[in-house]
């Protein structure tokens, strides 16, 4: 039987789709629990400690702890695989055409980030100014889904590339700002790994069994050193070909098999265990009259719509890049309005930023609210243009993939 070629990008987006769904529904099933009988069950299983290793070379954490740091690093390594795709051979490549969603995702960041500092005005919670910097691509491409040919695949891509561009402003963020004390010895332990990564692609090694103690060395030092464990992954992605090695595609076949578990098991299971907050004892009426919670909101509606559509459409204006094939400039601001759906690296950030769980539970409220708003303002502005203008043009069939 003739096996059936797709489009790396493609394949791509019908997984974050899809992902999305079973993303939303891991995520109410963490509030509905969180909120039942059954919630102490909830929080002591996430709070399950679990030890591996062999006494002092041995890592302890909870199973929230675990799903954090290590299953994330796997979503991080995808995420850097597709970082790098778009950087070789994608949207990326070219810098003219990238000149536009890299400058409309950095007006995404700035000014949320703005928003929620000018909202708090200093204090302790200060230091969760990043949580509405970030965009979900899950949640993002899935709401476009839903629309269905009311919008063109130009749209999707113009969202798509803002994304991967937030996705690696969000990891310096976290690399630079969300960091413990640094351990020298352990950075150094981590470098020399990538190094030999480095060393082995150089000299032709092509098992993959061989880089994965490398892999895990890595992960350890990366975590013993300050930095956030996930950040090893992010490295471990782009350091993967995105070109023939050795007369082979090694990307795309490992991007195709890693993407699923990342989007239908990590990614889930990162919701299952961040997005249970139980609301009782007076938790959702303090969230409500928190100016925490408001500045995340208006953070993730205001300031991303206003910072990318703004940041886009001055590009425009000053004749730096041009928008996709079938995309008007009218739906600019849909498609900004879907960038403040920021929830899964809202979360993880939020989990960086504060060590009181009250504070944590405040702005899950706020990344709740400012992302289904989000979500339902980029939907209703998109299904209005395609309303009242031209019909989207029809999506072409994906070019069949180069044979690997």
């Amino acid at each position: 039987m003739r096996a059936k070629v797709v489009d790396p990008l493609t394949d791509f987006l019908q997984d974050e789709t899809a992902g999305g769904i079973v993303l939303f529904v891991a995520a109410l099933i963490a509030l509905a629990w969180a909120n039942s009988p059954w919630s102490d069950a909830y929080f002591d299983l996430w709070h399950t400690h679990v030890e591996i290793g062999i006494g002092s070379a041995s890592i302890d954490l909870d199973l929230h702890g675990w799903v954090n740091d290590l299953l994330m690093a796997l979503f991080f390594f995808v995420v850097g695989m597709e970082i790098k795709r778009e950087l070789v051979s994608g949207e990326l490549q070219d810098k003219r055409a990238a000149a536009l969603p890299a400058i409309a995702a950095l007006g995404g960041v700035a000014l949320p980030a703005l928003i929620f500092t000018l909202v708090i005005s200093g204090g302790d919670v200060a230091s969760g100014w990043a949580i509405p910097a970030a965009t979900d691509i899950a949640f993002a491409v899935g709401v476009l889904a839903l629309l269905g040919d009311r919008v063109s695949s130009g749209v999707r891509l113009f969202l798509l590339t803002i994304a991967i561009v937030d996705d690696i402003v969000a990891i310096a963020i976290i690399a630079l700002f969300y960091a413990d004390s640094l351990s020298l010895v352990w950075v150094a332990v981590a470098y020399a790994a990538f190094l030999a990564i480095v060393l082995f692609q150089r000299f032709g090694v092509a098992r993959f069994a061989a880089y994965v103690p490398l892999a895990l060395i890595a992960w350890v030092a990366v975590y013993e050193s300050g930095v956030h464990a996930t950040i090893a992954g992010v490295v471990l992605g782009l350091l993967v070909p995105a070109r023939p090695f050795k007369g082979r595609d090694v990307h795309t076949p490992l991007e195709h098999r890693l993407h699923p578990v990342s989007a239908f098991v990590v990614v889930p299971l990162f919701a299952l265990a961040n997005a249970g907050v139980d609301f009782g004892g007076g938790v959702l009426g303090d969230a409500l009259s928190s100016r925490l919670t408001w500045a995340v909101v208006a953070g993730l509606v205001i300031g991303k719509l206003l910072g990318i559509a703004g940041a886009t459409l001055l590009a425009l204006r000053l004749g730096v890049g041009t928008l996709p094939e079938g995309m008007a400039r009218a739906q600019v601001w849909g498609v900004a309005a879907l960038g403040g759906i920021g929830f899964t690296v809202s979360l993880f950030i939020a989990d960086l930023a504060f060590d009181d769980p009250l504070l944590t539970d405040t702005a899950k409220v706020g990344i709740f609210i400012g992302s289904i708003v989000s979500g339902v303002l980029g939907a209703a502005l998109l299904t209005r243009r395609a309303r009242n203008g031209a019909p989207a043009p029809p999506i072409p069939p994906a070019p069949p993939a180069p044979p690997g």
